[in-house]
C-alpha cells in the first residue's frame, strides 16, 4: 500500500471523533509550526460557535513554535492514542476504542520512522493534572506532530466546557 494513502487513512481514523482534526502533508509543505497553525485555524473555524467570546490564542507559527516541546516516538504514540480515544474536557470519558486508537498510532509512528522529530503542546496528562501550552483560542487543546523525511502529520483535539 502507498505510504501516503495509509497515513491519511490512519490519521483519518484517529480524528474521526468530533473536535479532532488531522493533517498529512508532504514534508516540503512547510515547517511543523506553520502546519499546526493551519490545522488550528481549521479547528477554530469549525468550532467557532463553541468558543468563548473574545478568547485569544497563538496567531503565528512563531507563537505555535514557542508552545511546542520535543518528545520521543513512544510518547507520541501515547499522546496520539490519548487525543483519539480520550476527551480533554472530560478526562474520564472515553470517546472511542483505545485499542484501535493505539494500534493506529503505533502504525503512524512506524510508517514515519522512530527517528522522526515529534513535538506536542501537552506537558502533563497525569491523573491529577493536565497541562498544555495553548495552540488555539479554545479552552482545551492538545496537538501532536511528527515531521519525517517525506511526510508531516498533525493530530489536534479542541474542546470547550
Amino acid at each position: 500500500m502507498d505510504v501516503a494513502v495509509e497515513l491519511r487513512a490512519l490519521m483519518g481514523s484517529l480524528s474521526r471523533e468530533e473536535g479532532v482534526f488531522d493533517r498529512v502533508v508532504e514534508e516540503a509543505d512547510g515547517p511543523v509550526p506553520e502546519l499546526v497553525r493551519r490545522v488550528a485555524a481549521e479547528a477554530e473555524e469549525a468550532w467557532k460557535h463553541y468558543a468563548v467570546e473574545g478568547a485569544v490564542g497563538p496567531d503565528t507559527p512563531a507563537e505555535i513554535a514557542d508552545a511546542l516541546v520535543q518528545i520521543k516516538a513512544e510518547r507520541a504514540v501515547e499522546l496520539l492514542t490519548y487525543l483519539a480515544a480520550d476527551d480533554l474536557v472530560f478526562p474520564s470519558s472515553e470517546r472511542r476504542d483505545r485499542t484501535h486508537a493505539r494500534r493506529a498510532a503505533e502504525r503512524v509512528v512506524r510508517l514515519l520512522g522512530y527517528e522522526v522529530a515529534w513535538c506536542t503542546n501537552i506537558t502533563d496528562l497525569s491523573p491529577r493534572g493536565r497541562a498544555w501550552n495553548p495552540v488555539t483560542r479554545h479552552t482545551f487543546d492538545g496537538v501532536v506532530a511528527g515531521a519525517g523525511d517525506q511526510f508531516t502529520v498533525v493530530l489536534l483535539q479542541v474542546g470547550e466546557d
